[in-house]
C-alpha cells in the first residue's frame, strides 16, 4: 500500500510557475532532488508559459497535478486578482488537485488573489512571505549593493528579510505534506532590520564599504522610471514605512519545526559564492 502511494505520487506532475526565479528554481531543484515530476512555467519554458498570454495556461497544465503560484511583478499590483483567479479556475477544471500560492505579508491588495485560489476548488495553502533576502544578491538591489550604495524611501523604517531558501522548504513542504492542507502561513526572519542595519551587515560579509542612503519616494519612483522599471515598485515601500510588518512572525517554525536563516548568514554565504565580487 505504501509503495503504491509512493509511486502515484511520484507520477504526479508539479508546475512550479516562475521556476526560474528566486522562489521557484529552488522549489524546482527540491522537488527533483525528491524524484518528484516537474514542469518550469515561464516563457523561455517548453510550453512556455505568460501571465499576460492565458491562450498558454492551456499546455501548461497539461496533466498536471499541484501548482505552486507565483505572479510577476507582485500579486498586488492591478490586473493580478483577475489573472490568478482565472488560472486558479482553469487549473482546477484541468485536473489540479493542489495549489500553494506565494503572497506578501501586509499586501491587503494580494489577499483577494489569495481567496480566488482558496474557493478556486482544490485543496490550498497560502504563503505570505517578507521582503527576500536573495533581493541583496538576485534582484533590484544586486547593483546598488555592488555600487556600495543602497539609496531607497525606507528611513528608519525595519522590515524582517526572510531567506528564500526558508521559503521553498516552506513550499515543498505546502506541495507534499498534507498536513499543510488549509494553511496560511506568515513568513519572516529571526530578527527585525532597517536598511542601515542591512548595509552593516553587507559590509561585514563582503569587507568593503557599503552605505544606506535614505531618499524620498519620488526621488525613488524616478530611479525607477529612469531604469524602465515599474514605478508601482515604489509603493511598496510603504508597506515598511507604515510599520505594518515591523513585527516577527513564525510560520517558518510552524510548517517546518525549525528557525528562519538570519540575514548576516545568508549576507555571508552569498559574499563565499563571488556575487558581491566588485
Amino acid at each position: 500500500m505504501t509503495q503504491n502511494t509512493q509511486t502515484t505520487q511520484n507520477d504526479q506532475i508539479t508546475l512550479v510557475i516562475g521556476g526560474t526565479g528566486k522562489t521557484g528554481r529552488r522549489v524546482v531543484e527540491r522537488l527533483t532532488s525528491l524524484g518528484r515530476p516537474v514542469r518550469v512555467g515561464s516563457r523561455s519554458a517548453e510550453p512556455g508559459f505568460d501571465w499576460q498570454d492565458p491562450e498558454t495556461w492551456e499546455a501548461a497544465l497539461e496533466g498536471v497535478d499541484r501548482v505552486y503560484i507565483t505572479y510577476y511583478p507582485d500579486l498586488a499590483f492591478p490586473g493580478a486578482t483577475e489573472q490568478v483567479d482565472a488560472f486558479s479556475r482553469l487549473a482546477v477544471a484541468r485536473g489540479a488537485r493542489r495549489l500553494v500560492l506565494l503572497s506578501g505579508r501586509g499586501e491587503e491588495a494580494a489577499q483577494a488573489g489569495e481567496e480566488c485560489v482558496k474557493k478556486a476548488g482544490a485543496e490550498w495553502t497560502i504563503v505570505r512571505s517578507s521582503w527576500f533576502n536573495q533581493n541583496f544578491s538576485e534582484s533590484f538591489f544586486l547593483e546598488p549593493v555592488l555600487a556600495g550604495e543602497i539609496a531607497l524611501p525606507t528611513g528608519d523604517a525595519v522590515e524582517a528579510f526572510v531567506d528564500t531558501d526558508d521559503i521553498a522548504d516552506v513550499v515543498v513542504a505546502a506541495l507534499t505534506d498534507d498536513r499543510h492542507i488549509g494553511k496560511t502561513y506568515e513568513l519572516s526572519g529571526p530578527r527585525l532590520l532597517s536598511f542601515s542595519d542591512v548595509a552593516v551587515e553587507l559590509s561585514k560579509a563582503t569587507g568593503r564599504e557599503i552605505s544606506y542612503v535614505s531618499v524620498t519616494h519620488e526621488q525613488y519612483r524616478a530611479v525607477l522610471r529612469e531604469n524602465g522599471l515599474p514605478e508601482d515598485f515604489a509603493d511598496l515601500f510603504a508597506m515598511i514605512l507604515d510599520g505594518r510588518n515591523a513585527h516577527l512572525v513564525h510560520g517558518v517554525e510552524e510548517a517546518l519545526g525549525r528557525k528562519p536563516k538570519d540575514f548576516a548568514d545568508f549576507a555571508r554565504e552569498a559574499a563565499a559564492s563571488g556575487v558581491w565580487d566588485a
